[in-house]
């Protein structure tokens, strides 16, 4: 769980450099980052929000181990995670 717990600030680190350097909407481009996160694959993060990025191994090891994770939720708490991830979109829809 330590390992687990680590890769977190890594994959929070990954986004906020990914983000200024691209200078897109961050929030759009984290949204896009954790939803499909929290409901596609490793793949689809590399096709999807990390498509223009060339991810090295060892972060997408890194993603892996996260997505491995997250997929290792109890059920009833990823639909938590996807019903709050709704709520803000529904939220930024609104904005």
């Amino acid at each position: 769980m330590k390992r687990s717990g680590a890769l977190l600030p890594v994959a929070l680190s990954l986004l906020c450099v990914l983000g200024l350097a691209t200078g897109e909407d961050d929030n759009e481009f984290f949204m896009d980052f954790l939803q499909t996160l929290l409901v596609g694959t490793p793949e689809e993060l590399y096709e999807g929000p990390l498509g223009k990025y060339n991810v090295n191994e060892d972060a997408k090891e890194a993603l892996t181990e996260l997505k491995s994770c997250i997929d290792g939720l109890q059920p009833m708490h990823k639909a938590e995670l996807v019903k709050l991830l709704v709520q803000v979109l529904g939220s930024q829809d609104g904005a």
